[in-house]
Formats: C-alpha cells, structure tokens, sequence
C-alpha cells in the first residue's frame, strides 16, 4: 500500500522539486550595504534583483561578444582587482586598438547614484551600457547585432530562460541583467567601514587626515559614499587635443562648462590615473593642483576659489587617511569575477 502510494506521489515530488529550482533561480536578492550608507536611488521595484539575472549580468560583462569584433567586453575597462576601473590607463580602450575619449570610471557602489558617465549624460544605469556598446572607438557594435548574437547562443537561450522566463534575448533584458550585476557591486569593507562599524581603530596619522578631510574635502566628497556624485568645475585647465568641455558637450549650457561628476575617494589605491581624463599619475599631484593648478573661471566650485595648501606633515597624514578608504575586500571578491 505505501509502495503503491509513493509511486502516486512520485510524479508530484518530481513537480515540487522542478518548480523549487525554478523559484530559487528567479527568487528576490537583497542588497547588502551597511546601516550608515544612504537608501539607494536605484529603484529595485522597477527592476527587482534575481540570482539569475546578476549571474546571468555577470557572464555578460565579461563576454566580448558584446563588441563588434567579439575582443572587448565591459571588463577589459573595468577590471574586478582594479575595483573596476583599468588602473594605469590615462583613456579607454577599445576595438581594434581605439582609444575613447575619457579614463574609465571605477564602477561601484551605482545604487546610489543617479546620472552616469563623466557629463551624466546618461541618467538610467539600466541604459548606459548603450553608451560603450555604441562607441566607435570603445565597443563598436550596434546593440540589435548584440541580440542577434545572443539569440543564436544556445547558452544564452538557456540564461534568459532562466531570468526571464523565455529564451529570448531583447536589448531590455540585455541592458537590465547587466545593471543587475554592476549593482550588486558595493564597496563598504575599507578600514574607515571597519572603524564605523567598531571593528578597528584610525591610526593617530589617519585621524588626523581625517579631520584635514572634513575641513577641506568633505563638501563634494562626502561620507559614506565619498561623493555627492553631483558635479563641479574644479579648475582644470581645457586640454585642445580631447576637446572636453565636460557636461557642456551635450548641453551646450554656459554653466555646464569644464562641469565633471565628482568620482568616489574610494578606491583611490586601485584606480588611478585621476581625473576625467587621467591627467594625473599620483595623489600628490592631484594635491598639488587644488594647491598652485586651479584655473580660474565663471563655473569654478566656490570651495576651491582660494588655495588648499597642506604642509608636508599633512600631506602625508591626508594620503594616510584616503588609504583608509581602499577597499581590499572589494577587489579580491570572487562573486564579482568571471566564472
């Protein structure tokens, strides 16, 4: 009698099991950040995160088919041990050794951000990957030829089954899966986190720098995130070879003139060279222009109207606290690498 019921049952266990891998495939992740960060700004609502869909993000970013010629992907650009910028590289790299038009910019900690891109002319991160598919120099590929590649991949068919529920590759779900994964990146395991949560303390040097950084840094660098990733001109000079005006160059807007996104002070150890254009090999010079490089002009950020000196000590007591805010943790996570 039992045997005759469980051979009953089979076909329903069989069901349950099916329908319980499907459901884990497709079920809700959380983000993890800590209590002291900000609620991002992403909406999750509109685009809830999966495991399925970040794994299948993840293969995507560091799949060159996305490029014309199948030799450049997301990661070429954006390196998982160089906290996802290209450490070294003054401007992008592309296709058929193209070189674009500005450095790349370190990706993390996009949930809280809300324009994308140097300018923010792109202001959907569920978009901007449009941006480097597109451009001649950096991938060079149509996003419809993209979708053509990926409909004929039999593994790609079975990725998107997995995440949307059909086979079918769409540039929508294309650009969604790898938001999906570039979100999922979060920078909060520095030494400054360790000392917010209590698990660590500032050496006497970093605390000091700390202080120096609240008094001169802090109003467009601001905690936790070391950004407001709002913009500002702060007085580099106009390089005539890129032709660079910043936001200007899409609004045309007087105000907008030599206006960049201010970058994260994360990471700084794994990202350089600096600025919008990787015009700066070092912190120190970096220091030394917000202390005798500033250019005067109309659209100059108000805090840096006047020097910012620091002596030697301080300097050195500056560097000791941003070093504070790398994030070695981030850089040799696993979840984030090509499997």
């Amino acid at each position: 009698m039992n045997k005759f019921i469980f051979s009953k049952l089979k076909p329903f266990f069989a069901v349950c099991f099916l329908l319980l891998i499907f459901s884990y495939s497709l079920q809700d992740l959380r983000l993890i950040y800590p209590s002291y960060f900000p609620k991002p700004v992403y909406d999750f609502k509109k685009n809830p995160l999966k495991k399925s869909t970040v794994e299948l993000g993840r293969k995507l970013f560091y799949d060159p088919v996305l490029s014309r010629n199948n030799t450049i992907s997301c990661s070429s650009c954006h390196l998982s041990n160089q906290a996802f910028s290209h450490a070294g590289n003054h401007l992008s790299k592309g296709i058929e050794d193209g070189i674009g038009d500005r450095n790349s910019p370190a990706i993390f900690n996009l949930a809280w951000q809300k324009t994308f891109m140097w300018d923010g002319s792109v202001v959907n991160i569920d978009v901007q990957a449009l941006a480097p598919i597109n451009h001649p120099a950096e991938m060079g590929e149509d996003i419809n030829a993209v979708v053509r590649k990926l409909n004929k991949s039999k593994e790609y068919k079975t990725l998107f089954y997995k995440s949307f529920g059909d086979s079918l590759a769409t540039s929508e779900r294309l650009m969604k899966a790898l938001s999906q994964f570039q979100l999922t990146i979060v920078s909060a395991n520095s030494k400054y986190d360790m000392v917010k949560q209590g698990k660590a303390k500032f050496t006497q040097s970093e605390n000091n720098g700390y202080q120096l950084f609240k008094q001169n840094c802090s109003s467009c660098h601001a905690e936790p995130l070391f950004s407001t990733y709002e913009f500002a001109n702060n007085g580099l000079s106009y390089d005539s070879k890129l032709k660079d005006y910043g936001k200007w160059n899409k609004t045309f807007e007087p105000a907008d003139k030599m206006m960049f996104k201010i970058p994260s002070l994360r990471n700084l150890a794994f990202t350089y060279p600096y600025m919008h254009d990787g015009r700066f090999k070092t912190l120190y010079e970096v220091l030394e222009h917000y202390e005798k490089g500033v250019e005067k002009n109309p659209n100059l950020a108000k805090q840096l109207e006047k020097p910012i000196i620091f002596n030697a000590k301080e300097k050195e007591d500056l560097l000791a606290f941003l070093a504070a805010l790398n994030d070695s943790v981030l850089v040799s996570n696993i979840e984030y690498r090509q499997k």
